[in-house]
């Protein structure tokens, strides 16, 4: 596959404020943009040539939680690398994801570590909560099936990078882990990571909010 872009469309003002009756309480938003986006992704026919990202059944409408057509991702570059456990996410994740992994993580592997990416692990993705699971908090992207925690790579020659153990281990794990945080800032408007806060301590949180009055704002710690 070849992905290009995030695709970007104008913001809307948020018209509607609603929560959730059970389990943890969150703030929720109308955000009409996360509808036209999707659907712009999905009419692109982006995903259409690729066995490795199976669409689900819908999760529900994007002004609570939940998306319109959820894809469960399974691997990238054509099936080279494994997420596992696999990850369920909205239309406009996959690209950027898939362009992370070819274009970031796999040089990188080869750069600092001389070996090929096989695996990606993955902490969460699709989850209806508040952020950071604080009650009351606004929605998570999570929520959304807008984002995605990666928690380590494994190498072709079985070397497992973790960020929880490597972030401050051996010295070429940090600098391949910072090079691929960084990496991820030029596809997500949000990258969160280990030196963020104590929550983000063990992953990476990637996702593609809109932040700032345009929404073009990036947010990388």
């Amino acid at each position: 596959m070849r992905f290009s872009r995030v695709l970007v469309l104008p913001a809307l003002v948020p018209a509607l404020i609603s929560g959730c009756s059970s389990g943890p309480n969150f703030v929720a938003k109308l955000e009409p943009w996360r509808a036209q986006e999707e659907n712009a992704c999905l009419q692109s026919g982006v995903l259409a040539h690729t066995t490795f990202a199976a669409s689900r059944s819908a999760l529900g409408g994007p002004s609570v939680c939940g998306t319109e057509r959820p894809f469960e991702l399974s691997a990238v570059n054509d099936g080279r690398v494994s997420i596992k456990p696999a990850a369920l996410l909205r239309c406009p994740m996959i690209p950027q994801v898939e362009r992370w992994i070819r274009e970031s993580v796999t040089p990188a592997a080869r750069y600092y570590l001389g070996s090929e990416i096989v695996e990606v692990s993955i902490a969460g993705s699709y989850a209806c909560r508040p952020m950071n699971h604080v009650s009351g908090a606004k929605l998570s992207e999570h929520g959304y099936a807008n984002a995605l925690d990666v928690s380590g790579f494994t190498l072709a020659d079985g070397r497992k990078i973790s960020v929880k153990r490597d972030w401050n281990g051996a010295e070429v794990n940090q600098a391949y882990l910072r090079a691929v945080h960084r990496g991820a800032c030029q596809y997500f408007t949000t990258v969160l990571g280990p030196d963020h806060d104590r929550a983000h301590n063990d992953h990476f949180h990637l996702d593609l909010a809109r932040h700032g009055k345009d929404g073009l704002k990036r947010i990388c710690k």
